[in-house]
């Protein structure tokens, strides 16, 4: 994620925000030009976004529920934006807990869609493709039914359960794993992962090199996922795996992989934005250094990316021992994980549309220079501004009358016992 300014007067600002803390100006993103706007009013739910071209706009339908800022053109056909058209079910918002746990949801989704944006990688939803577009089912647990919900993915609609924004319960099911590592901003990378593994390798004419990398995805997924828990990860998972799911079948160790391949590149992305140099004192192993103050050479490899990215986690992982915090990137890149990083940018960069300008750290490994960092440090984010009413075709906003019958969840399972799993929904 790169930083973003107010247009009106140069004050930094996050993602997220809404208004400017430091002029008040309205604010929106441009999912186009992959920046926040300022934002001047036009009358009813008209804005003028304060860019060059200076495009007249309006928010995206679910500003209504504080779940989105972004922003789609004023004449528009319908009224949610790249990202919230997605969206196929959220949870009942009259229940307060599900309104600010979907939030939660959004903000890790919106997150994703700005990097798959900057990435050009092709975005088709269920309206575009009835098959296999990419949908989001955000679904709550009815207490009384004796009916688990697991996140997962099944032909391009991923699913994902509300407890997972419950940090509590996260954290719970995280111990309960044995995992190193589980946000809400990992489980959509990683489900994101399976539906363009359909995308890019199955249908882009792939398959037989992700075999060769991965393993080969037609052994049976419930039989692997049952020898998963019931026996762990091999002895030497972290010389072959970049985490011990990532074992337990082709599929997983793609998507794991694909997930861990966004968080080097968006992290990056940040790091690069700050300006920032790892240069430890009296150290003399250059592997330890890194200067993300300046582009990278145009290359095809993923090395420059693994070379800035060692340093950089070895440093943010010192400060957040001196804070008494766990390590912010608790893994190990192996060779062989590298060779699977390699695969997964050469997806990418085959995959990807044609772009109109090139903008971010994935555009400029092939050799855009930096954008200028904004003037002041960023606001903390303020409440959000008066919303325009809701749009004639908002998304349902409840369950759906029967839910999906989806295996036990993982973190429901003591260590070491067999899990059943009768429906090979990649999870």
């Amino acid at each position: 994620m790169k930083l973003f300014k107010c247009q009106n007067c140069g004050q930094a600002v996050y993602f997220e925000n809404r208004f400017c803390g430091n002029c008040s100006h309205a604010l929106g993103f441009l999912p186009g030009a992959g920046i926040i706007a300022a934002l001047e009013p036009a009358g009813d739910d008209a804005f003028v976004a304060l860019t060059p071209k200076r495009p007249s706009v309006r928010y995206c339908a679910n500003i209504t529920h504080d779940a989105c800022n972004w922003l789609i053109p004023l004449n528009a056909d319908g009224d949610f934006c790249t990202a919230c058209r997605h969206n196929r079910t959220i949870p009942d918002i009259s229940i307060e807990r599900n309104l600010q746990h979907w939030r939660k949801m959004e903000i890790a989704k919106h997150r994703l869609f700005y990097t798959l944006l900057a990435m050009r990688l092709p975005l088709e939803n269920i309206n575009d493709n009835p098959t296999h577009g990419l949908t989001f089912d955000f679904l709550a647990e009815d207490p009384s039914q004796n009916v688990k919900i697991l996140t997962g993915h099944d032909d391009g609609v991923i699913t994902i359960n509300l407890n997972e924004a419950d940090d509590a319960l996260r954290e719970k099911f995280r111990t309960a794993m044995g995992e190193p590592y589980r946000t809400l901003l990992g489980h959509f990378r990683h489900e994101v992962g399976h539906y363009f593994w359909d995308v890019l390798v199955r249908d882009g004419g792939r398959l037989d090199e992700c075999r060769e990398i991965f393993g080969d995805e037609r052994q049976d997924y419930g039989e692997a996922l049952k020898r998963h828990y019931a026996e762990g990860a091999p002895a030497d998972w972290q010389e072959h795996h970049i985490s011990t799911y990532a074992t337990a079948h082709p599929w997983e160790d793609f998507a794991e992989t694909w997930a861990h391949y966004l968080h080097i590149y968006d992290t990056l992305e940040t790091a690069a934005a700050f300006g920032l140099r790892i240069q430890p004192g009296g150290a003399k192993n250059r592997a330890l250094m890194a200067d993300l103050t300046s582009a990278p050479a145009p290359a095809k490899s993923v090395q420059p990316l693994i070379d800035a990215w060692l340093p950089l986690t070895f440093a943010v992982n010192s400060i957040n021992r001196s804070m008494g915090l766990a390590d912010m990137y608790p893994f190990i890149v192996s060779p062989a994980v590298v060779k699977k990083l390699q695969f997964i940018q050469d997806i990418i960069q085959a995959g990807a549309k044609p772009a109109a300008r090139k903008r971010g750290l994935f555009n400029r490994l092939m050799g855009a220079g930096p954008e200028q960092p904004p003037s002041q440090p960023p606001a903390p984010p303020g409440p959000p501004i008066q919303p325009p009413p809701p749009g004639p075709d908002q998304p349902p906003i409840t369950e759906p009358p029967h839910e999906p019958s989806f295996p036990e969840t993982p973190p429901e399972i003591p260590p070491g016992e067999p899990v059943e799993v009768p429906v090979p929904m990649r999870v």
